[in-house]
Protein backbone atom coordinates (compact mmCIF):
# COMPACT_ATOMS: atom_id res chain seq x y z
CA UNK A 1 0.00 0.00 0.00
CA UNK A 2 1.15 3.83 -0.73
CA UNK A 3 1.83 5.55 2.59
CA UNK A 4 3.53 8.32 1.02
CA UNK A 5 3.04 11.96 2.38
CA UNK A 6 0.34 10.65 4.52
CA UNK A 7 -0.38 11.98 8.03
CA UNK A 8 -0.77 9.52 11.06
CA UNK A 9 -3.10 11.73 13.20
CA UNK A 10 -5.53 9.28 13.97
CA UNK A 11 -7.20 6.00 13.57
CA UNK A 12 -10.55 7.14 11.86
CA UNK A 13 -8.53 8.42 8.61
CA UNK A 14 -7.06 4.57 7.94
CA UNK A 15 -9.15 1.29 6.44
CA UNK A 16 -8.58 -2.16 8.16
CA UNK A 17 -6.22 -3.24 5.85
CA UNK A 18 -3.86 -0.11 5.69
CA UNK A 19 -3.63 -0.77 9.81
CA UNK A 20 -2.78 -3.88 9.40
CA UNK A 21 -0.41 -2.97 6.81
CA UNK A 22 1.24 -0.94 9.07
CA UNK A 23 1.17 -3.53 12.12
CA UNK A 24 2.73 -6.34 9.55
CA UNK A 25 5.12 -4.18 8.29
CA UNK A 26 6.36 -3.43 12.05
CA UNK A 27 6.38 -6.95 12.48
CA UNK A 28 8.66 -7.16 9.58
CA UNK A 29 11.05 -4.20 10.86
CA UNK A 30 11.48 -5.81 14.62
CA UNK A 31 12.81 -8.84 12.96
CA UNK A 32 14.88 -7.41 10.85
CA UNK A 33 16.06 -5.21 13.83
CA UNK A 34 16.50 -8.57 16.08
CA UNK A 35 18.45 -10.32 13.31
CA UNK A 36 20.90 -6.99 13.02
CA UNK A 37 19.80 -5.89 10.14
CA UNK A 38 20.01 -2.54 8.93
CA UNK A 39 16.94 -0.28 7.49
CA UNK A 40 19.24 2.81 7.59
CA UNK A 41 17.12 3.41 4.11
CA UNK A 42 16.34 7.44 5.07
CA UNK A 43 19.60 8.51 5.30
CA UNK A 44 19.91 12.20 4.79
CA UNK A 45 16.02 12.98 5.86
CA UNK A 46 15.45 15.24 9.29
CA UNK A 47 12.33 15.02 11.52
CA UNK A 48 11.35 17.34 14.47
CA UNK A 49 10.36 16.02 17.33
CA UNK A 50 7.61 18.36 19.69
CA UNK A 51 6.64 17.27 23.11
CA UNK A 52 4.25 19.74 24.56
CA UNK A 53 3.77 16.80 27.39
CA UNK A 54 6.86 14.95 28.01
CA UNK A 55 7.14 11.44 27.76
CA UNK A 56 10.34 8.52 28.05
CA UNK A 57 8.39 6.07 25.72
CA UNK A 58 7.27 8.26 22.79
CA UNK A 59 10.51 10.49 22.71
CA UNK A 60 12.77 7.21 22.74
CA UNK A 61 10.68 5.06 20.64
CA UNK A 62 10.67 8.19 17.65
CA UNK A 63 14.50 8.96 17.78
CA UNK A 64 15.51 5.30 17.90
CA UNK A 65 13.40 4.31 15.28
CA UNK A 66 14.53 7.37 13.08
CA UNK A 67 18.05 6.65 14.32
CA UNK A 68 17.38 3.11 12.93
CA UNK A 69 16.28 4.43 9.98
CA UNK A 70 18.98 6.93 8.79
CA UNK A 71 17.51 9.74 9.87
CA UNK A 72 18.29 13.25 12.17
CA UNK A 73 16.23 14.11 14.76
CA UNK A 74 15.74 17.41 16.49
CA UNK A 75 14.07 17.13 20.37
CA UNK A 76 11.68 20.56 20.81
CA UNK A 77 10.39 20.54 24.12
CA UNK A 78 8.12 22.23 25.69
CA UNK A 79 10.56 25.53 26.57
CA UNK A 80 12.13 24.86 23.21
CA UNK A 81 9.17 26.29 20.94
CA UNK A 82 7.52 28.95 20.45
CA UNK A 83 4.69 27.40 19.17
CA UNK A 84 0.95 28.56 20.24
CA UNK A 85 2.81 31.49 22.24
CA UNK A 86 4.81 33.72 20.10
CA UNK A 87 4.31 31.98 16.76
CA UNK A 88 0.80 30.60 15.49
CA UNK A 89 0.44 26.23 14.88
CA UNK A 90 0.07 27.42 10.81
CA UNK A 91 2.93 29.43 10.97
CA UNK A 92 5.24 27.17 12.53
CA UNK A 93 4.27 24.26 10.89
CA UNK A 94 5.49 26.21 7.52
CA UNK A 95 8.63 27.09 8.94
CA UNK A 96 9.37 23.18 10.71
CA UNK A 97 7.76 22.27 6.65
CA UNK A 98 10.61 23.46 5.18
CA UNK A 99 13.50 22.38 7.49
CA UNK A 100 12.48 18.85 8.43
CA UNK A 101 11.12 15.55 6.55
CA UNK A 102 8.60 14.94 8.90
CA UNK A 103 6.83 15.99 12.19
CA UNK A 104 5.50 14.04 15.23
CA UNK A 105 3.92 16.01 18.00
CA UNK A 106 2.59 15.12 21.35
CA UNK A 107 0.77 17.93 23.29
CA UNK A 108 -3.03 18.93 24.13
CA UNK A 109 -5.83 19.40 21.81
CA UNK A 110 -6.38 17.49 18.27
CA UNK A 111 -7.00 19.90 16.70
CA UNK A 112 -3.49 21.35 16.88
CA UNK A 113 -2.04 18.36 15.66
CA UNK A 114 -4.48 18.49 12.91
CA UNK A 115 -3.30 22.40 11.83
CA UNK A 116 0.03 21.03 11.96
CA UNK A 117 -1.03 18.46 9.44
CA UNK A 118 -2.76 21.06 7.56
CA UNK A 119 0.08 23.37 6.96
CA UNK A 120 3.39 21.60 7.42
CA UNK A 121 3.43 20.15 3.70
CA UNK A 122 5.19 17.13 5.03
CA UNK A 123 3.83 13.88 6.96
CA UNK A 124 2.49 14.79 10.67
CA UNK A 125 2.68 12.04 13.37
CA UNK A 126 0.50 12.31 16.23
CA UNK A 127 2.29 11.19 19.53
CA UNK A 128 -0.89 12.13 21.74
CA UNK A 129 -3.19 14.47 21.97
CA UNK A 130 -6.19 15.01 24.66
CA UNK A 131 -8.54 12.93 22.26
CA UNK A 132 -6.34 10.27 20.77
CA UNK A 133 -2.86 8.16 20.94
CA UNK A 134 -2.55 6.08 17.68
CA UNK A 135 0.47 5.13 17.76
CA UNK A 136 0.26 3.15 21.40
CA UNK A 137 -2.74 1.28 19.45
CA UNK A 138 -0.34 -0.26 16.66
CA UNK A 139 2.04 -0.92 19.77
CA UNK A 140 -0.70 -2.82 21.67
CA UNK A 141 -2.50 -4.80 18.39
CA UNK A 142 1.27 -5.40 17.45
CA UNK A 143 1.79 -7.22 20.96
CA UNK A 144 -1.55 -8.72 21.11
CA UNK A 145 -1.49 -10.60 17.34
CA UNK A 146 2.27 -11.92 18.44
CA UNK A 147 0.69 -13.32 21.40
CA UNK A 148 -2.89 -14.86 20.08
CA UNK A 149 -1.66 -14.91 16.52
CA UNK A 150 -4.72 -12.98 15.63
CA UNK A 151 -6.87 -9.49 16.26
CA UNK A 152 -10.39 -10.23 14.95
CA UNK A 153 -12.90 -11.81 17.52
CA UNK A 154 -10.84 -11.14 20.56
CA UNK A 155 -12.48 -9.76 23.38
CA UNK A 156 -10.85 -6.73 24.93
CA UNK A 157 -11.97 -5.05 28.00
CA UNK A 158 -10.50 -1.56 28.94
CA UNK A 159 -10.75 -0.40 32.67
CA UNK A 160 -11.49 3.20 34.16
CA UNK A 161 -11.68 6.30 32.55
CA UNK A 162 -12.43 5.55 28.89
CA UNK A 163 -13.37 9.34 28.02
CA UNK A 164 -9.86 10.48 26.43
CA UNK A 165 -6.86 9.01 24.13
CA UNK A 166 -6.35 5.63 25.10
CA UNK A 167 -10.67 5.06 25.47
CA UNK A 168 -10.93 6.40 22.22
CA UNK A 169 -8.47 4.77 20.28
CA UNK A 170 -8.74 1.21 21.01
CA UNK A 171 -12.37 1.61 20.74
CA UNK A 172 -11.59 2.81 17.09
CA UNK A 173 -8.88 0.39 16.99
CA UNK A 174 -11.01 -2.83 17.97
CA UNK A 175 -14.01 -1.61 15.90
CA UNK A 176 -11.68 -1.08 12.51
CA UNK A 177 -10.06 -4.52 13.20
CA UNK A 178 -13.20 -6.84 13.94
CA UNK A 179 -12.54 -7.33 17.82
CA UNK A 180 -14.91 -7.10 21.09
CA UNK A 181 -14.49 -4.07 22.74
CA UNK A 182 -15.98 -3.79 26.18
CA UNK A 183 -15.08 -0.50 28.25
CA UNK A 184 -15.59 -0.76 32.00
CA UNK A 185 -16.51 2.43 34.09
CA UNK A 186 -19.36 4.28 35.50
CA UNK A 187 -21.20 5.58 32.86
CA UNK A 188 -20.00 9.04 33.44
CA UNK A 189 -16.45 7.51 32.16
CA UNK A 190 -18.14 6.22 28.63
CA UNK A 191 -16.74 7.41 25.62
CA UNK A 192 -18.27 10.50 23.61
CA UNK A 193 -21.52 9.63 22.28
CA UNK A 194 -20.46 10.44 18.72
CA UNK A 195 -17.14 8.69 18.82
CA UNK A 196 -19.33 5.43 19.99
CA UNK A 197 -21.91 6.06 17.16
CA UNK A 198 -19.26 6.30 14.11
CA UNK A 199 -17.42 3.40 15.73
CA UNK A 200 -20.97 1.58 16.07
CA UNK A 201 -21.25 2.20 12.37
CA UNK A 202 -17.86 0.84 11.40
CA UNK A 203 -18.54 -2.27 13.52
CA UNK A 204 -21.40 -2.99 11.08
CA UNK A 205 -18.39 -3.46 8.12
CA UNK A 206 -15.98 -5.08 10.16
CA UNK A 207 -17.94 -7.90 12.38
CA UNK A 208 -16.81 -5.95 15.51
CA UNK A 209 -18.37 -5.68 18.88
CA UNK A 210 -18.66 -2.36 21.07
CA UNK A 211 -19.95 -2.66 24.02
CA UNK A 212 -20.14 -0.76 27.88
CA UNK A 213 -20.20 -2.19 30.90
CA UNK A 214 -20.24 -0.93 34.81
CA UNK A 215 -19.79 -4.29 36.86
CA UNK A 216 -16.38 -5.47 36.41
CA UNK A 217 -17.13 -9.40 36.46
CA UNK A 218 -19.76 -9.06 33.78
CA UNK A 219 -16.81 -7.04 32.04
CA UNK A 220 -14.25 -9.42 32.05
CA UNK A 221 -15.77 -12.88 31.54
CA UNK A 222 -13.77 -14.52 29.29
CA UNK A 223 -11.74 -11.81 27.95
CA UNK A 224 -8.73 -12.12 26.42
CA UNK A 225 -6.65 -8.84 27.13
CA UNK A 226 -7.66 -6.87 30.19
CA UNK A 227 -6.18 -3.17 29.84
CA UNK A 228 -5.89 0.37 32.14
CA UNK A 229 -5.01 3.43 31.78
CA UNK A 230 -3.67 5.76 34.54
CA UNK A 231 -7.15 7.50 36.52
CA UNK A 232 -5.24 11.07 35.96
CA UNK A 233 -4.04 12.26 32.38
CA UNK A 234 -1.16 14.87 32.32
CA UNK A 235 -1.95 18.49 32.93
CA UNK A 236 -5.00 17.49 34.77
CA UNK A 237 -5.24 19.72 38.47
CA UNK A 238 -4.79 17.73 41.54
CA UNK A 239 -8.29 18.28 42.92
CA UNK A 240 -9.63 15.86 40.45
CA UNK A 241 -7.52 13.09 42.24
CA UNK A 242 -10.48 12.17 44.64
CA UNK A 243 -13.31 11.97 42.47
CA UNK A 244 -11.67 9.74 39.66
CA UNK A 245 -10.51 7.44 43.05
CA UNK A 246 -14.01 7.73 45.10
CA UNK A 247 -15.18 6.42 41.52
CA UNK A 248 -12.63 4.42 39.91
CA UNK A 249 -11.48 2.30 42.96
CA UNK A 250 -13.79 -1.02 42.16
CA UNK A 251 -12.23 -0.75 38.77
CA UNK A 252 -8.85 -1.15 39.63
CA UNK A 253 -7.41 -4.61 37.95
CA UNK A 254 -6.86 -7.15 40.49
CA UNK A 255 -6.22 -10.94 40.69
CA UNK A 256 -9.94 -11.17 40.75
CA UNK A 257 -10.70 -10.01 37.48
CA UNK A 258 -7.63 -11.75 35.74
CA UNK A 259 -8.75 -15.25 37.13
CA UNK A 260 -12.33 -14.06 35.89
CA UNK A 261 -11.08 -14.00 32.40
CA UNK A 262 -9.74 -16.60 30.05
CA UNK A 263 -6.54 -18.64 31.39
CA UNK A 264 -4.08 -17.06 28.91
CA UNK A 265 -5.92 -13.39 29.58
CA UNK A 266 -3.18 -10.71 29.07
CA UNK A 267 -2.77 -7.59 31.47
CA UNK A 268 -1.85 -4.29 29.20
CA UNK A 269 -0.87 -0.58 29.80
CA UNK A 270 0.69 2.01 27.97
CA UNK A 271 2.64 3.04 30.62
CA UNK A 272 3.52 4.89 33.27
CA UNK A 273 1.53 2.79 35.88
CA UNK A 274 1.06 3.83 39.28
CA UNK A 275 1.18 -0.16 40.73
CA UNK A 276 3.59 0.42 44.16
CA UNK A 277 5.10 3.00 46.26
CA UNK A 278 8.54 3.65 44.20
CA UNK A 279 7.77 6.70 41.97
CA UNK A 280 7.06 10.25 43.39
CA UNK A 281 3.69 10.47 42.58
CA UNK A 282 3.08 6.94 44.18
CA UNK A 283 4.21 7.91 47.52
CA UNK A 284 2.32 11.35 47.65
CA UNK A 285 -0.69 9.40 46.56
CA UNK A 286 0.19 6.71 49.55
CA UNK A 287 0.31 10.09 51.99
CA UNK A 288 -2.60 11.59 50.68
CA UNK A 289 -5.14 8.77 50.05
CA UNK A 290 -3.27 5.74 52.02
CA UNK A 291 -3.43 3.45 48.33
CA UNK A 292 -0.69 1.25 47.75
CA UNK A 293 -1.58 1.32 43.95
CA UNK A 294 -3.99 2.80 41.83
CA UNK A 295 -5.18 1.53 38.82
CA UNK A 296 -3.92 -1.86 38.55
CA UNK A 297 -1.98 -4.13 42.02
CA UNK A 298 1.68 -4.59 41.59
CA UNK A 299 0.41 -8.25 41.70
CA UNK A 300 -0.79 -8.14 38.72
CA UNK A 301 1.38 -5.90 36.86
CA UNK A 302 4.15 -8.52 37.87
CA UNK A 303 2.66 -11.12 37.38
CA UNK A 304 3.16 -13.72 34.28
CA UNK A 305 -0.20 -12.08 32.46
CA UNK A 306 1.63 -8.97 32.23
CA UNK A 307 2.85 -8.21 28.77
CA UNK A 308 3.38 -3.99 29.24
CA UNK A 309 7.10 -3.98 28.37
CA UNK A 310 6.12 -5.86 25.07
CA UNK A 311 3.87 -2.95 24.80
CA UNK A 312 6.89 -0.27 25.55
CA UNK A 313 9.81 -2.39 23.47
CA UNK A 314 6.63 -2.42 20.05
CA UNK A 315 5.78 1.61 20.25
CA UNK A 316 9.52 1.49 18.57
CA UNK A 317 9.04 -0.84 15.92
CA UNK A 318 5.29 0.04 15.29
CA UNK A 319 6.53 4.12 14.84
CA UNK A 320 9.13 3.19 12.77
CA UNK A 321 6.76 1.33 10.85
CA UNK A 322 4.58 4.68 10.83
CA UNK A 323 7.53 6.91 9.58
CA UNK A 324 9.04 4.41 7.09
CA UNK A 325 5.62 4.12 5.53
CA UNK A 326 4.66 7.96 5.24
CA UNK A 327 8.19 9.08 4.25
CA UNK A 328 7.89 6.53 1.19
CA UNK A 329 11.24 4.23 2.57
CA UNK A 330 11.74 0.81 0.31
CA UNK A 331 12.93 -1.76 1.53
Amino acid sequence: MDFKGRHFLKLLDFTPKEIEALIDLAADLKAKKKNGQLVDVLRGKNIAVIFEKTSTRTRCSFEVAAHDLGMGVTYLDPTGSQIGKKESIADTARVLGRMFDGIEYRGFGQDLVEKLAKNAGVPVWNGLTNEFHPTQILADFLTLKEKFGKLQGLKFVYMGDARYNMGNSLMVGCAKLGMHFVACAPKKYFPNEDLINQCQEIAKETGAVIEFEEDPMVATKDADAIYTDVWVSMGEPDSVWKERIDDLLPYRVTMDLINNAKSDVVFMHCLPAFHDLNTKIGKEIYDKFGLDCMEVTDEVFESEHSIVFNEAENRMHTIKAVMAATLGAKF
